[in-house]
Order: structure tokens, then C-alpha cells, then sequence
């Protein structure tokens, strides 16, 4: 039995940095990883998606350039060529986190499935440890839904699609959030033809409808067809093709959609099911482990931390939740998640930048509510740059001046939603933004018309 002071399971946004700030302390820390270090934001999550979607965004600008007076030659994707700058900057990442690991002689490595087999004791292979103190980061896979047909036909995910070496010539995308929009319009711009088919009846389901509308427009104007209100009921391969019956919800009959690829873009679900989550007596909810405002599990010493908790699954917020653990474990005065503001962004283009609450989601609340909206085509800087596809819109409590939330559609609207939430975690009133003096021209410039429209 090795003895420890701390466990890591998991080497992602959260674990990497507490493992290496446990350490910092003096601490002796075991540190369990079955594949990359790095976890799922390094390897197959937002490092290599954004560095592919960087290359399809000058595929992009350079087919445009005629609209702006730049003419050049057809322009001819080299997708083998794309991969391999993506998987030489993960490389890179990867490998530095592998030499920070083996610098630190108080971190032991242990590759291979962490097992509990007891509260405070963990299995790796033929290996046994303990420690007083247990931190699960194993984060979440992608959920492959049960679909008449699927496990008989080649099928994509976010791990796999990110090495195809050709371009689809038709690519047929499940799921119309932030997996599916950003792939869907990335091989868009390398060339496919992209169809998306989404259970709701709109586009980032969870975003207000005139926000999803204004990107929804955005992404037909370059040729990606929707499907919403409709689910993929069977698929079949039939002359090298793939044949894909879907069921609207709200109208007559089927469709039948034609298909090289299929990227299933459905949801996530918790990396827990070989855990032994039950011989550790730590509770959970069909795998995602159930954690209170500091993390912690039911198990005294043993925590959770990103997104295997089933909260806000990005990079960011499972720093969050480090810094928060980390925090406790060596000052009286606690912190929590409680109150914690969460910014996001999808990274399509434009760009959606998200802080706080929907405007739908503020009425929900019964609060007296304000609401600020302008289209792109009001801000300078966009309409000399003809990127004025987008909106700006912020939400208000009438009552206490304070901004409850805000979405930018934008080029860098998730850089520019940031300046928002800086008045919200300042408590600010929104009137602070009515009365600031902007650099023209600029995207911020915005925020004045848009402060001047609130209502």
C-alpha cells in the first residue's frame, strides 16, 4: 500500500494545477491519468478545436476577400496540413505538462484507471494507494445516443473528427449547441456540405431565441442547412453512402439525408462508470457525482471537481473549482461556488460571448427586468471591417441597477462580454457602461448604443 497526502484522479483544468500547488505545499501527491496529461481541454477539447477552427477562419477571409477589393486564387484546403499543425500544438502542450510532472519528485504518475476499492483507497492496476485527501477530475466522454443503425456504420465524435485527413464531401452533424456549431461550421468553410439536425426548435437551445435567430442567419448565409424540431431516427449504409431518415416533429412525414460522415454531437456523459464510486459509498446521480458549494462529496475528504459534477462544463470553471478547493484546504475563511458568475463562449463566427442569465431565464425569476438590444450594423468598427452579422444585448434588473446578464454576437464576442462581467462582479450599475467615453473606433464602442437602447 502506498501512502500519500493527496490523490489526483485526473490531470485536466482542475487536477493538473492543484496536483502541482499541492505539491508547492510540501504535500506528497499521487497523480492518476489513463490517457494525455492534459485532460480533454488539451487533447481533444479546446486547444485543437480552436486550432482548427483558426485555419478554416482564414479559408474563410481569404474566399471573401473579393468583397473588401482582395482578389486572389481559389483557395484549396489542405486538411492533412491543418491536423498536423493541430496535433504538433498539442504535442507541445502535452509534452510540457509531461516535463513539469516528472521536475516535481513529491508527484508520482501512475498511468492507468483509478479504482476506487475503498473510501480512501484507490486501485491502478496491481498497485494499491490511499490518502487522507481524494480529488476526482475525470471529466465527461462523448454520448453516443442510441440510434437505430449507429453501431452499424462509421460515426464521428469530437475525439475522432479532428483526424480525418480528407474533407467530407457531405457531412451530416446531430446536435446544434457548441460541439455541433463549431465543427459543423469549421468543415463548412473547408468544404463540406453540412446539414444539422437538432431536437429542439432552435439553435443553442439554452441561449434566447433572437440571439440563437441572428446566428442561425449567419451560418445559412454560408450554406449550412438546418433541421429543427426533428431527430435522426435511423441510419444505414447502403453504396458508400450513409442514409439518414429524420423525423420532424412539427409537420408531415420523413426526410431522407444523404451523408459521408455523421458527427454526433449529443450531449456528454461523466468518465465514472469504472470508478467504484459505490465501494467508496460516494453519491452520485446515473454517474455524475453529486458535490455541494465547495466540492466536496458526501465522503469526507474526497471531492469533485469540473465537469464530472454535472455543472458547467468548461475549461474555465473547472479552474474555478480548483482554485476554490485549494483555497479551503488551507484557510478558515471558505469559498464557494455560490454566487460564482459564469462566463462562456461558443466560437463560431460570429462569436458568442455569454455572462450570467437569458433574458428568458431573468423573467423566469420574477424580477422586474430591463433589456438592451442593438444589431452589429450600429458599431462603426464592424460595419468598416463587413462583419455586421451579429447583436449586442444586455439584461437588466430594473430594481438594483445590476446587470444580470449579457450576450455578444460578435468577432471576439467572447473577449468583449468580459468587460460586462466585470460590472457584474463589481456589483455595478449598468448606467457606469451609459456614461464611460469609448475608443472610436472600436468593437466596445458598441456598448454605448447598446446601453443607450436599454428599455
Amino acid at each position: 500500500m502506498q501512502i500519500f497526502d493527496a490523490i489526483v484522479i485526473g490531470s485536466g483544468q482542475a487536477g493538473n494545477p492543484l496536483v502541482h500547488r499541492l505539491a508547492d505545499k510540501g504535500w506528497t501527491v499521487a497523480l492518476i491519468e489513463r490517457e494525455h496529461l492534459g485532460g480533454n481541454c488539451v487533447t481533444f477539447g479546446c486547444t485543437p478545436t480552436k486550432t482548427m477552427l483558426a485555419s478554416a477562419q482564414v479559408a474563410h477571409d481569404a474566399r471573401r476577400g473579393a468583397e473588401l477589393g482582395i482578389r486572389v486564387g481559389g483557395v484549396t484546403v489542405d486538411l492533412p496540413a491543418v491536423v498536423a499543425r493541430k496535433n504538433g500544438i498539442v504535442l507541445e502542450w502535452r509534452q510540457g505538462q509531461e516535463k513539469h510532472t516528472a521536475s516535481r519528485p513529491n508527484i508520482t504518475l501512475y498511468r492507468g484507471a483509478a479504482r476506487f476499492t475503498a473510501a480512501h483507497t484507490i486501485a491502478v492496476g496491481n498497485e494499491q494507494l490511499t490518502a487522507e485527501h481524494i480529488f476526482i477530475n475525470t471529466g465527461t466522454s462523448p454520448l453516443v445516443l442510441p440510434i437505430p443503425g449507429i453501431d452499424r456504420v462509421p460515426y464521428l465524435t469530437n475525439r475522432t473528427i479532428m483526424d480525418l485527413t480528407e474533407v467530407p464531401e457531405r457531412l451530416l452533424v446531430v446536435g446544434a449547441s457548441y460541439v455541433g456549431l463549431e465543427f459543423g461550421q469549421m468543415f463548412r468553410r473547408f468544404g463540406s456540405r453540412v446539414t444539422i439536425v437538432e431536437f429542439a426548435d432552435q439553435i443553442v437551445p439554452r441561449e434566447d431565441p433572437d440571439v440563437a435567430a441572428v446566428l442561425q442567419q449567419a451560418l445559412e448565409a454560408e450554406g449550412i442547412a438546418f433541421e429543427l424540431g426533428a431527430e435522426v431516427t435511423r441510419v444505414e449504409r447502403r453504396d458508400e453512402m450513409l442514409h439518414v431518415t429524420v423525423r420532424r416533429h412539427h409537420g408531415v412525414g420523413e426526410e431522407h439525408v444523404k451523408a459521408t460522415q455523421i458527427l454526433l454531437a449529443t450531449g456528454r456523459r461523466p468518465n465514472t462508470e469504472d470508478l467504484g464510486l459505490g465501494a467508496a459509498g460516494i453519491a452520485h446521480e446515473r454517474g455524475w457525482i453529486k458535490a455541494n458549494e465547495r466540492l466536496e462529496t458526501n465522503v469526507s475528504g474526497v471531492y469533485a471537481l469540473g465537469d464530472v459534477t454535472g455543472g458547467p462544463a468548461f475549461t474555465h470553471i473547472s479552474y474555478s473549482d480548483f482554485q476554490i478547493v485549494f483555497h479551503n484546504l488551507f484557510n478558515e475563511q471558505k469559498r464557494s461556488t455560490s454566487g460564482r458568475i459564469v462566463p462562456y463562449a461558443l466560437f463560431t463566427d460570429p462569436e458568442l460571448g455569454r455572462v450570467g442569465m437569458t433574458e428568458r431565464e431573468a423573467r423566469a425569476s420574477g424580477r422586474h427586468v430591463l433589456v438592451g438590444a442593438i444589431p452589429l450594423s450600429y458599431v462603426a468598427r464592424a460595419i468598416e471591417r463587413g462583419t455586421t452579422a451579429g447583436l449586442m444585448k444586455v439584461v437588466i434588473d430594473a430594481d438594483t441597477e445590476r446587470i444580470l446578464g449579457a450576450a455578444i454576437l460578435s468577432p471576439g464576442g467572447g473577449e468583449l462580454v468580459q468587460s460586462l462581467m466585470a460590472l457584474m462582479m463589481a456589483n455595478a450599475s449598468w448606467r457606469l457602461f451609459y456614461q464611460a467615453v469609448y475608443i472610436h473606433p472600436t468593437m466596445t464602442e458598441g456598448f454605448f448604443a447598446l446601453m443607450n437602447s436599454v428599455k
